[in-house]
């Protein structure tokens, strides 16, 4: 089979312990990232089978509609809201998806995050290395609070990890959500309005879906105060582009930490928030570990070496297997 890998930006593909499991198969890795239907079903024209890392390439009808040989998309998770899984159907193609990283990485690097601003790490870091001494001011998170926007994997272990360090640690999100924060101990703001004005730091950990697309409007972040600081490391349209750019001009919040954007990759520095001072961005780092690659990729390829051998596993659209 030939077999394409996406998105492959720092060409480790071939380092993973899963890559030798394809021996024998044609595979190519590509470095840069295709949008363009068009231009996809080209990189794509006679290769049977593609890989596809998380949520970097959109798969939309048109590109399912002039990929003419391809057979199978192995999808790392189960999330697949960036293709259009009926127009892979009707044209034949099997869709898979499984595999899923541990929540830990994440949280991780939201707490990286939180202290790279509140401690004005990269800064000290860079004055540093051209000569200058202490040069600005930190701020410690014992005693605030920290508003945890959606009591799931990731969130909760950012809520237990707040607690350790001796914070006020507030939730809010949907009914599901605020249950399990409650029945863990945790408190739950009395409404929506109350969450965003007493946090010092809001940590957001949703899903990007139709519900949660710009759940965080400008009215949510003019009522934080003017020292917070708001983090996302999930996904970026879960606030709204311009009102969060207007809302960090404005000084409400005061600072941001961002791993994601609403448009990725960011190549050339050409991002609005590169350039705020009271920020802090980094690409898309939450789950780029070799452990976690190491887990969606080998589960990708399980997905081919079963396709490949007649016994497709984990499909996410089985009346393709029918016709």
């Amino acid at each position: 089979m030939r077999i394409a890998v996406l998105d492959d930006y720092q060409d480790v593909f071939r380092t993973l312990k899963c890559h030798a499991r394809l021996k024998g198969h044609d595979v190519t890795a590509y470095h840069d990232s295709v949008k363009d239907p068009g231009k996809l079903a080209e990189r794509l024209n006679g290769t049977d089978a593609v890989i596809l890392l998380q949520q970097r390439t959109p798969f939309p009808r048109a590109a399912a509609e002039k990929a003419g040989t391809l057979k199978l998309i192995s999808q790392t998770g189960r999330n697949v809201n960036h293709i259009d899984v009926a127009a892979c159907t009707e044209k034949g193609i099997l869709v898979c998806g499984s595999g899923a990283g541990l929540p830990n990485h994440t949280a991780e690097l939201t707490w990286g995050l939180i202290f790279s601003a509140l401690r004005h790490i990269p800064e000290e870091v860079q004055r540093f290395k051209a000569g200058q001494w202490q040069t600005t001011l930190g701020t410690t998170v014992v005693g605030k609070t920290l508003g945890v926007y959606a009591y799931g994997r990731i969130g909760s272990i950012v809520a237990r990890v707040g607690k350790a360090f001796e914070m006020r640690v507030v939730c809010w999100g949907r009914e599901g959500s605020t249950g399990k924060a409650r029945a863990h101990g945790f408190e739950v703001a009395a409404s929506r309005e109350a969450f965003f004005e007493t946090a010092d730091i809001v940590s957001l950990h949703l899903p990007l879906n139709k519900e949660t697309r710009g759940i965080v409007n400008h009215t949510d972040l003019a009522r934080m105060k003017p020292g917070s600081l708001i983090v996302n490391t999930s996904r970026g349209p879960i606030i709204e582009a311009e009102s969060l750019l207007k809302a960090l001009k404005a000084g409400r919040p005061g600072f941001g930490a961002f791993d994601v954007y609403d448009d990725e990759p960011v190549l050339g520095g050409n991002h609005p928030l590169l350039k705020m001072d009271n920020v802090i961005c980094t690409p898309h780092l939450g789950y780029v570990d070799r452990d976690t690659y190491e887990k969606y990729y080998g589960a990708a390829v399980d997905a081919i070496v079963a396709y490949a051998e007649g016994k497709p596993v984990n499909v996410l659209n089985p009346e393709v297997l029918k016709k």
